[in-house]
């Protein structure tokens, strides 16, 4: 069975030579014994069970939204999200922050000037150039470029010095 197509095609079929010109060539194709093969191809040699078909459709993830399939799959993976950190040790636990060796606390006290108390066994000296000038060395590497304006004793129950606290403005 030709048609009017069939029959313009095969006449008017181009081709192109090495030129790049296009040259017309009639072809003749005989029709007449064609046959139209409507059959679909054979099925797979190895039968596929219909587990691994339901796996293989989870790892394709072929499942439309709202389906159980789709449901089971994003409940799947939640509780993995939720429960492997429980079971599996990834070893990324946050370091621990340690205080600072001469156990410094700062506050600020209202008045643009800042509060450092510092415990008095990381304080070396006696007199009053020397509290000073260790005050300095343990304050400056935290806050940086400094002036004490004054600073006093905190002593415990017994009157042991505990702690100094100290008044300081940045420069």
């Amino acid at each position: 069975m030709t048609t009017a197509f069939h029959r313009f095609a095969v006449r008017h079929a181009r081709t192109t030579d090495y030129n790049g010109l296009l040259l017309q060539r009639k072809r003749k194709i005989k029709l007449d014994n064609a046959e139209l093969n409507t059959v679909a191809p054979a099925s797979p040699s190895v039968p596929v069970s219909p587990v691994w078909r339901t796996l293989k459709s989870f790892i394709f993830w072929s499942h439309e939204r709202g389906t159980i399939q789709y449901d089971v799959m994003v409940t799947v993976i939640l509780l993995f999200v939720f429960f492997s950190p429980m079971v599996i040790s990834f070893n990324d636990r946050p370091v621990q922050r340690n205080p600072h060796a001469s156990g410094v606390v700062v506050y600020p006290d209202g008045k643009g000037e800042f509060v450092y108390q510092v415990e008095a066994n990381a304080v070396a000296g006696t007199s009053d150039a020397a509290i000073r000038a260790s005050l300095l060395n343990i304050i400056e590497p935290i806050s940086g470029s400094i002036s004490i304006s004054r600073y006093e004793p905190v002593p415990d129950k017994k009157g042991t010095v505990v702690s100094y606290k100290v008044w300081v403005q940045r420069e």
